[in-house]
Order: C-alpha cells, then sequence, then structure tokens
C-alpha cells in the first residue's frame, strides 16, 4: 500500500509554488488538438507551474475534447473565433482571477520547448525583471529550427526599426512564448489593444512605455506543420501593425500626439 501511494505522488501533478509566488502556466489555443497533450506533458515536467489554463478561440478540431481530458487543466471556450489578442486577454484575465503571480504564455503546438519555464520564473520571482521573452534569434536557433527564410528576414528587419522606434534592444518581439509579473498585468491597459496578433508587438510596446525591463533568454524552437503560422497576407498586415505602434510610441513619448496605448505615465 505505501508503494502505491508513493507511486501516486510521483505521477500526480507537483505543485510546489517558487518563492511564494504562484505560477501559472497559459495557453491561447486554436486547432491544437495534435500538439497539445506533448506540450502538457512537457509542462507538467517542470516542478514549478501551479496551474494550467487553457484558451479555446473556436476551434474546427478537437481541441476542447484532448483539454478536457488532461488532469488539472482549466480550459475556458471561446464558442465563436475573437482573434488571438481576444484569446491572450481572456488568458491573463482568468491567470489574474486565479491568483497568479507570473504567468507564462506559451502555443500549445509545441514550437516553443516548455523546459525554460524554470529559467522564466527565476528571472522574475528574484526580482531581476518582471517581463522574460523566449526569443528564437539568440543563440541562431530560428533557421536551424525551420524558420521560412523570408520569415527570419521580416523578423530581423522589423526587429530593427522598433528597436529604433521604441529606444529598446530586444533581439526579436515577435515570439509567442512570453512571461509576465502580475504587476505587469495589472498595470497595463489590455482590453484597449487588437483582438488581432498585433497584440503582442502593443503590450510590449507598452511594457517599455511605462518603464518596466524586458529579458531575453534563448529558446529553441521547431517549426513543423501541426506548428501554427499566419500567411502571408496576415503577416504583412501584422507588420505594418507593429510598424505602427512603434511609431505611436515614438510621437507619444515626444509629446506630439496623444494615444490610448500610451498614457501619460502614472495614469
Amino acid at each position: 500500500m505505501l508503494l502505491k501511494q508513493v507511486q501516486a505522488q510521483a505521477l500526480s501533478p507537483i505543485s510546489a509554488m517558487y518563492r511564494d509566488k504562484k505560477v501559472v502556466v497559459v495557453m491561447p489555443a486554436y486547432n491544437a488538438a495534435r500538439t497539445l497533450r506533448q506540450t502538457y506533458a512537457e509542462v507538467q515536467e517542470q516542478q514549478l507551474v501551479d496551474g494550467i489554463i487553457l484558451v479555446d478561440d473556436g476551434s474546427r478540431d478537437d481541441t476542447v475534447a484532448v483539454a478536457r481530458s488532461l488532469e488539472g487543466m482549466q480550459v475556458h471556450v471561446h464558442e465563436l473565433n475573437k482573434g488571438y489578442g481576444a484569446n491572450q486577454k481572456t488568458c491573463y484575465r482568468l491567470a489574474l482571477e486565479s491568483g497568479a503571480d507570473i504567468v507564462i504564455m506559451i502555443h500549445p503546438d509545441y514550437q516553443y520547448t516548455p523546459k525554460l519555464i524554470p529559467a522564466m520564473v527565476s528571472i522574475i520571482a528574484n526580482g531581476l525583471h518582471p517581463c522574460v521573452l523566449g526569443s528564437r534569434i539568440l543563440g541562431g536557433y530560428a533557421l536551424r529550427g525551420g524558420m521560412p527564410l523570408w520569415k527570419y528576414v521580416s523578423n530581423r528587419c522589423l526587429t530593427l526599426a522598433e528597436n529604433i522606434l521604441l529606444g529598446a534592444k530586444l533581439s526579436e518581439y515577435h515570439t509567442g512564448y512570453r512571461a509576465f509579473s502580475r504587476e505587469i498585468l495589472q498595470k497595463l491597459h489590455l482590453a484597449g489593444n487588437s483582438d488581432d496578433f498585433v497584440f503582442d508587438n502593443q503590450m510590449l510596446a507598452q511594457i517599455l512605455w511605462h518603464g518596466f525591463t524586458i529579458a531575453e533568454v534563448s529558446c529553441p524552437t521547431k517549426y513543423f506543420s501541426e506548428a501554427s503560422s499566419i500567411n502571408l497576407r496576415r503577416s504583412i498586415r501584422y507588420g505594418l501593425g507593429c510598424l505602427t505602434t512603434g511609431l505611436r510610441f515614438r510621437l507619444a513619448r515626444m509629446g506630439l500626439v496623444g494615444c490610448k496605448l500610451f498614457p501619460p505615465v502614472g495614469v
């Protein structure tokens, strides 16, 4: 009987708050049924995670059924597709409502490895930086991981322009692997951001606007047929949205225009 109890404990999800911080992983999901189990299993291997929340954005496959079969996963469903940004808004709202102190956003398509969660949690929990990005560019993993050349070139050019406009030195702004402190998520007015893919970029610009620092960790990535991606047309629209965000940031910083995304500091 004792042996069975020990085995059951070893197989059950481990919840151990790191430095008294509750760590919650959020997964914005859309048609991720084929990769969700693998992503979930690797997240569970990281012994710092206290909860997992998946928000399904109107998937047309079995994502919801698979998610509900996974032990300990909180599942929220958008009956209609609202967009990637709207999905994240729900993710962060639910994470804060659950009492999360540190929130890790990772896509359930297994493009990014959850094995970096302990490193990202440690950086935030130890007060080094309140935001951490998993960068595909640091370490030269992007092309080796299968990123198409046109996407790599676009990423580098767009990142250069954004660093100039935002006054930062990030290796990329377009990763789907991010960690945030509770303070950041409570400070930013995310409801006013786009419901589309440019939400990611607007959020980083807002973090920089409020004076928060951003750390980056080198992240190996995998590109394969099941991994999520956006087509060329939407990529162009996203790129233009990023440049518009950067330009608004610069003009607001110079005091030339007002912008809801970038209110006067302290507001």
